[in-house]
């Protein structure tokens, strides 16, 4: 008997994207763009404030393109750190009590 086969379609299993990049990220930058130009209300803030903002894009959009997911890759990755163990490379040849530490 075949296994059946499920097609899984694109429009459910796509990335959390806006404007091309991560949504919060995007966001984020935008309301720190905002926040410059507003807090200080002067023609040199608004040219850093756009400046900040399509440069903050196009990188996040560089990202996205890359790999949708990288921002919850690298939080994980920060998360899990402390529990990363250190080892040498397989073709070391470790004593009996070296070896009875990784069992």
């Amino acid at each position: 008997m075949a296994l059946r086969r499920i097609p899984i379609r694109r429009a459910g299993n796509r990335p959390n994207l806006f404007m091309g990049g991560d949504r919060e990220l995007v966001m984020f930058s935008g309301l720190l763009a905002f926040t410059l130009v507003f807090s200080a209300h002067n023609w040199k803030a608004l040219a850093y404030g756009i400046v900040l903002w399509v440069f903050t894009l196009f990188a996040l959009r560089l990202m996205a393109k890359d790999d949708p997911q990288l921002r919850q890759v690298y939080l994980r990755h920060r998360r899990y750190r402390k529990y990363y163990a250190v080892r040498s490379t397989p073709f070391r040849v470790n004593s009996t009590i070296q070896a009875g530490q990784y069992r």
